[in-house]
């Protein structure tokens, strides 16, 4: 019995988590915020400590089918949800493309769209129950940011 050049349990050639586990594991995040739970009252939702609901969402560990569908229920997605916006470059990290991997799959930074301070600010922004206030705050955001020609809409 020979051993394989590459971990068959869908890591790079390099050993940092699959690019699939990481996509899994933000939308996780991404969806625990929008809920406004913490790491530990999810954790305690599903019998798991906050340390594993860490290391599920950065993609360090990789999460099995009925742990999936445990986190789906409790954040009040279906299963697809987590691997909607999976594109080409995704796919090829595949756990069954790894194995003849040799070299490290593209990495793709962090969408600004599912960081934390943008989902506070998106909460925020739409807690101004005053619409004519909240497109003051729009027109200026984009005068703050260089765009001056979106905040005239």
């Amino acid at each position: 019995m020979s051993s394989p050049l590459h971990s068959s349990r869908g890591r790079t050639p390099s050993g940092r988590p699959n690019p699939i586990d990481v996509h899994v594991g933000t939308r996780m995040r991404l969806r625990r915020i929008l809920l406004g739970l913490g790491q530990e009252q999810l954790g305690e939702t599903l019998g798991l400590t906050f340390q594993q609901i860490q290391k599920y969402e950065r993609g360090a560990n990789r999460i099995g089918a009925s742990r999936l569908f445990d986190i789906a229920r409790a954040l009040g997605v279906d299963i697809d949800y987590f691997y909607q916006d999976i594109g080409a470059d995704l796919e090829a990290a595949s756990p069954r493309h790894m194995v003849a991997a040799t070299r490290e799959p593209a990495w793709r930074p962090a969408d600004t769209l599912t960081s934390r301070e943008t989902i506070d600010l998106v909460r925020a922004y739409y807690r101004i129950t005053d619409p004519a206030v909240r497109k003051r705050v729009h027109q200026l955001a984009c005068v703050l940011a260089g765009a001056p020609e979106q905040a005239d809409e």
